[in-house]
């Protein structure tokens, strides 16, 4: 897999976001960082987490969508 750090979260995948939040998440709770390496960690996690936010939020966006598509097509008889 390729390393995500120092990448911007807005360009990363899901997945990719959620991983390397996971990773972040492990190395605060090993504790023995630095006070400021800590909250160099804690900061990428926050921005990790809202990215993994947006991907959830646009997917149930979507989700919706289509199924009040589904729902207008039921009504009217119309077929897919």
């Amino acid at each position: 897999m390729a390393e995500t750090v120092d990448r911007d979260p807005a360009q990363l995948s899901y997945e990719e976001a959620r991983d390397e939040l996971i990773r972040v998440v492990g190395r605060l709770e090993q504790g023995g960082a630095t006070l400021e390496e800590s909250l160099q960690l804690w900061e990428r996690g926050e921005a990790l987490a809202a990215r993994c936010e947006e991907w959830l939020l646009g997917a149930r966006q979507r989700l919706e969508a289509a199924r009040k598509g589904s729902q207008s097509d039921d009504e009217t008889g119309d077929d897919a």
